[in-house]
């Protein structure tokens, strides 16, 4: 049961993100009646599965919602500022009450008892459209008879789903004959308890539409043969007649079947049939063989298990792949091979399952924006681009915080007030774009604003104010933004709720940067200001180029390398300010032995590995290159973890350890420390 619980809950925190997308689209669109008939499902879908999994508090309060829309959908109610506000409201209590159950505590018990209020309140105060009469439900005037045929898969049951509570349901909204099949149990030496054997026929009377019947079965349409025909206006089984003769026709062993009801129905009441469509079987009862499934659902927990089982079976490759190199034996080789690439084909692949697009997060980012431009009395309109790139699904937890502060930064510094807009000639509504996309293996997410930018000349009078720089300090338009990041640093002179404490894009920094990820900065002042942040698209295994300096072995990332030189020691080691010409161009470089305090090496040769780095090709000078090496990222543990040059280790073929480099913090490091000691030279002279 712990199982179908937890799949439950799965279920419920997607309908509840649905649900809050709904609304927020709505709030553009309210006269959209496709994304009211949204609004109600999803609701629908809380109640349904809360009541069968014991969220009554859930279920209750989703309910008096769902009545509230249900009269939207009639149209005696309108979608209006004040109905999308509670609405919202009460979004964000479902999610306590999904996390919390029905043992609430004081605080959340007096926010349920009053939303629960104010829902009532709303609908019993009727909010009909200005200048309109409210109709009679259409649902809620007269009594209809229908036969339902609710025919399952056999599978029903391994979503947790029981075919009795969706039965007590439709026997909810009225009078019911219901009618169980079991001509299709086995033997019971045949039977499998995990499978549903029955099938059920209904005839229901009730005031309710044929939409409400159907809406019963949204958990289950697509995994059922459903159909609802319509036999008469009014109230069937209160016909003595026609109950008895239902009841004398049924037999459990064979179907009744439309035509043989509607041939109890008296002349005179017979109405119009209307038949439904056929969801998830064809009218035979076998299961369609034309649609295969386009998705599942994957235990997350799962998909980690598999990527960690890939990354062993990596580091295994390697080691056959070594044995493979020293035993001179040419079928253990083509063996290792052919493994080597099945491997590669199985990570790939491993890759893409556990990817999930970047429009997951949107939602949330749509919401502080809805709420947070409110608050602070500015009009700001989110738009996205490539929401549809993938990232680690990992990444893209640890992805959404950052992303949700630097939102918020936008719209706290960046989008002025309308009056102020107006008066710089802007429209009164700001925008921030979000867009996302691929650079080589790496994927970039911009958040661009077209508010007042950032002033480079005050950032750097706050920083000499509180001595983060010197004032004769040269810092170039980058370095000079890259001070935002520092500790402590604020542009704000006021202190508010949203910004202004000095806590925050040190965190964002620190955060993206336990991802392998990187944030830019640029602005420009009356314009806008753009943050980039870069990220690898996973974080367990990576392509390398596997390297030797002295007695030790590193890994470069393979999607930071430009190209591999050969050079002279005497080029590296006797040249002016550390520029080589490699093809014609002057390359600067660092020499790892000298970097990493290691002796000089004897050798009369070094191998340059020229990377990018930012628009710019620096070399890093090393022993040997080695090859290319699939690495599997391990951590290093909490001793090294403020150290940023090394961004993980791995374990090679023959049992030794890699670390594997940060070429971006490495030459960041090396540039700063260079910068430093020249400083310093200077001041000595």
């Amino acid at each position: 049961m712990d199982k179908f619980k937890n799949k439950f809950l799965e279920e419920a925190n997607e309908n509840i993100a649905g649900l809050e997308d709904a609304l927020l689209k709505l709030e553009k669109a309210p006269q959209d009646s496709d994304l009211v008939e949204k609004v109600f499902r999803h609701m629908h879908s809380l109640k349904g599965g809360g009541a069968m999994f014991g969220f009554n508090q859930l279920s209750d309060f989703t309910h008096h919602l769902e009545n509230v829309y249900d009269r939207v959908r009639e149209g005696t109610m309108e979608v209006n500022q004040g109905l999308l506000d509670l609405t919202l409201e009460s979004v964000d209590h479902l999610k306590n009450l999904l996390q919390q159950g029905d043992e609430l505590s004081g605080d959340m018990a007096t926010r349920h008892k009053n939303l629960s209020l104010q829902v009532k309140k709303y609908l019993e105060s009727g909010a009909t459209p200005s200048g309109s009469q409210s109709q009679p439900s259409s649902s809620g005037s007269q009594e209809q008879t229908y036969y339902i045929y609710f025919d399952p898969d056999e599978d029903l049951f391994d979503n947790g789903t029981n075919p009795l509570f969706l039965l007590d349901e439709l026997v909810g909204l009225g009078q019911a004959f219901v009618m169980p099949c079991l001509q299709g149990i086995p033997l019971l030496a045949e039977m499998d308890p995990r499978k549903c054997y029955t099938h059920w026929e209904v005839v229901l009377a009730t005031t309710e539409d044929h939409s409400a019947i159907h809406d019963v079965f949204i958990f289950v349409e697509d995994q059922a043969r459903i159909e609802v025909q319509k036999l008469a206006d009014g109230n069937l089984l209160s016909n003595e007649t026609f109950r008895k003769a239902l009841e004398e026709k049924y037999h459990k062993d064979q179907d009744l079947g439309i035509d043989a009801v509607k041939g109890l129905v008296p002349a005179k009441d017979t109405g119009t049939a209307a038949q439904s469509p056929k969801k998830g079987k064809q009218s035979n009862g076998q299961a369609r063989k034309d649609e295969g499934i386009a998705s599942i659902r994957v235990d997350s927990e799962k998909i980690d298990h598999m990527m960690n089982l890939v990354s062993e079976l990596v580091t295994t490759q390697a080691r056959l792949s070594l044995h493979a190199e020293h035993s001179e034996n040419n079928e253990l080789e083509e063996i290792a091979e052919n493994v080597q690439k099945l491997t590669r084909q199985l990570r790939d692949n491993a890759f893409d399952i556990a990817l999930v697009p970047v429009e997951t997060m949107i939602t949330r980012f749509n919401r502080l924006v809805r709420d947070l431009s409110n608050s602070l009395d500015k009009k700001v309109q989110l738009q996205t681009e490539g929401t549809e790139t993938e990232l680690d699904k990992n990444i893209i937890e640890t992805l959404t915080d950052p992303l949700l502060h630097i939102l918020r930064n936008c719209i706290d510094h960046g989008i002025e007030t309308p009056e102020e807009r107006r008066q710089a000639g802007k429209p009164e509504e700001g925008k921030i774009l979000l867009k996302a996309f691929y650079s080589g293996a790496s994927v970039h997410i911009q958040v661009h604003d077209d508010g007042k930018g950032i002033d480079p000349e005050k950032i750097r009078q706050q920083a000499v104010e509180k001595n983060v720089i010197s004032p004769e300090s040269q810092l170039s338009k980058k370095e000079i933004f890259d001070l935002i990041f520092l500790p402590g640093f604020s542009t704000s002179s006021n202190v508010t709720d949203v910004s202004g404490r000095g806590v925050g894009m040190d965190v964002v920094k620190r955060n993206l940067a336990d991802i392998r990820g990187e944030v830019e900065i640029d602005s420009e002042p009356g314009t806008g200001t753009t943050l980039t942040v870069k990220l690898p698209l996973t974080l367990s295994i990576i392509d390398g180029l596997l390297v030797q300096i002295a007695d030790n072995k590193y890994v470069i990332p393979l999607s930071a390398v430009d190209k591999i030189y050969a050079a002279n020691h005497s080029d590296v080691v006797d040249t002016f300010n550390n520029l080589i010409v490699l093809d014609g161009e002057r390359i600067p470089f660092f020499y790892l032995r000298k970097e990493f305090n290691m002796p000089a090496s004897d050798s009369n040769t070094q191998e340059i590995v020229v990377v990018q780095y930012n628009e710019n090709r620096i070399g890093l000078v090393v022993d040997t290159v080695i090859g290319e090496y699939q690495a599997v990222l391990k951590s290093l543990g909490k001793m090294y973890k403020y150290q940023d040059m090394i961004s993980g280790a791995t374990i090679l073929g023959d049992g030794t350890v890699a670390l594997v480099m940060d070429t971006n913090k490495m030459i960041e490091r090396f540039s700063s420390d260079r910068q430093r000691m020249t400083n310093v030279e200077s001041q000595k002279k």
